[in-house]
């Protein structure tokens, strides 16, 4: 998921990180011809799509989702399910104190039973979201197999969780923040990589 800056920007507080733009990683057309490649990637390794189920993990990798599956029905002329999957209650970040929250079956969309699902997120940094996806898949029904679509690795993962098809590969330090904007979410089209500044 993408590092959470734009909340802090908008809460005006003395104590809000200052942030210095380092560069532009993608533009939109780069973002598209990759969205493009990454669609051919998933088509050749499955077989094509009729087993396919794609799930974006709210916020930006439910557009991803979304623009893949047409990508994917241009290919294959045929419809691709796509769902989302709000990861929110399964994060291993938030207090568990409380009790565990009921997911609704058939909350993502359709029936992951037997489907090759591809989840898709925007950056994969630590793992632990993915991980909390999974915990939140699985309880939904038993996928045939898993595999990961994200569109920026920027390393430093603290789990052995590795994505299939990449976009692709930013090497970061910790104080590096990618930040990918989708029009659909942001009004913006671009990857940019920041820094926390001192």
């Amino acid at each position: 998921m993408s590092d959470p800056t734009s909340s802090a920007a908008a809460t005006p507080s003395a104590s809000k990180p200052q942030l210095r733009e380092k560069g532009r990683l993608m533009s939109a057309s780069e973002i598209e011809r990759t969205l493009v490649r990454l669609a051919h990637e998933i088509v050749e390794r499955n077989n094509g799509s009729a087993n396919l189920g794609l799930i974006g993990i709210k916020r930006r990798g439910v557009p991803l989702a979304q623009r893949i599956a047409k990508l994917i029905e241009t290919i294959e002329k045929s419809p691709v399910d796509t769902g989302v999957l709000d990861i929110s209650f399964y994060r291993d970040d938030l207090s568990t104190a409380g009790p565990r929250p009921v997911v609704e079956k058939g909350d993502i969309g359709f029936d992951v039973n037997g489907r090759d699902i591809i989840l898709m997120d925007d950056v994969l940094y630590t793992g632990r979201t993915i991980r909390a996806a999974l915990d939140a898949l699985f309880d939904q029904g038993r996928p045939k197999s898993v595999q990961l679509l994200v569109l920026i690795d920027r390393g430093h993962r603290e789990l052995p969780i590795e994505a299939r098809f990449i976009g692709r590969t930013v090497p970061t330090s910790r104080k590096e923040i990618i930040e990918v904007k989708l029009r659909e979410i942001d009004n913006d089209e671009q990857v940019l990589l920041v820094e926390l500044a001192d």
